[in-house]
């Protein structure tokens, strides 16, 4: 069973200043509650203990928001002195995690993934990490995936000039601690998707978790406005 998750929750929300402002993203209040409020109450139904939070921008705020335990949930936080990208970010909170294999997600997206099955299918797969996948029907704000099988081959940058139907990196991942660890380098500045995941992809056991149930990044004000209705029928 999945105990540890790592959040990372230190985005400046730039694209959504006009709209959310004096916050980070992940505090952007969707029907009274902030973001990551959501993403506990889905925690939470999957029995996580522990959240280490990766904060940075306005830290203070998520701090004040949530202390050291929300909703029966553990919280640590990892303070980046200076932004670290989505792999620093995640490494410096994970160093707070023992378990062998740590959950990982965005802290602007909520992807309703069955953590139980993933974890399962993780484990049996031996894989390095498993990437949550989503499939989506406009791929042109997006970079996508390719597949050989159950393992992802290969990562495609984002083009606006890529239309139609593909399977997307969902931002909720399953890492092996002891091949993240050591395929990185701690107080290191780095990209997950890109420089772990797209140029280790022959190196390492990527494994695809396909899934099609509900998925949201509020990084925009045309979503984050959807997110205020379509939450309100929110499942957890």
């Amino acid at each position: 069973m999945i105990r540890e998750a790592v959040i990372l929750a230190g985005g400046f929300g730039t694209r959504l200043r006009s709209v959310v402002s004096e916050l980070p993203k992940s505090l952007a209040p969707i029907n009274g509650k902030p973001f990551l409020h959501y993403i506990f109450l889905y925690l939470k139904t999957y029995r996580i203990e522990k959240v280490v939070l990766s904060v940075g921008y306005m830290s203070e705020k998520i701090e004040e928001q949530f202390g050291k335990n929300y909703l029966g949930i553990k919280i640590e936080y990892a303070y980046e002195k200076e932004p670290l990208g989505t792999g620093g970010g995640i490494r410096l909170a994970m160093e707070k995690c023992s378990d062998a294999h740590i959950l990982a997600m965005n802290g602007d997206t909520f992807f309703d993934v069955p953590l139980f099955e993933f974890f399962e299918n993780h484990l049996s797969g031996s894989a390095d990490a498993t990437l949550a996948l989503r499939k989506v029907m406009d791929a042109s704000r997006y970079g996508t995936i390719q597949l050989d099988g159950q393992r992802i081959s290969a990562f495609k940058e984002k083009n606006p000039e890529v239309t139609g139907e593909a399977l997307i990196n969902g931002g909720v991942y399953l890492l092996r601690k002891k091949t993240f660890f050591g395929n990185t380098e701690a107080g290191k500045a780095f990209s997950i998707e890109h420089d772990y995941f797209a140029k280790l992809a022959d190196k390492l056991w990527l494994q695809s978790f396909p899934c099609e149930n509900y998925f949201i990044d509020i990084g925009i004000p045309e979503d984050y406005a959807r997110a205020q209705k379509e939450f309100e029928k929110f499942p957890y």
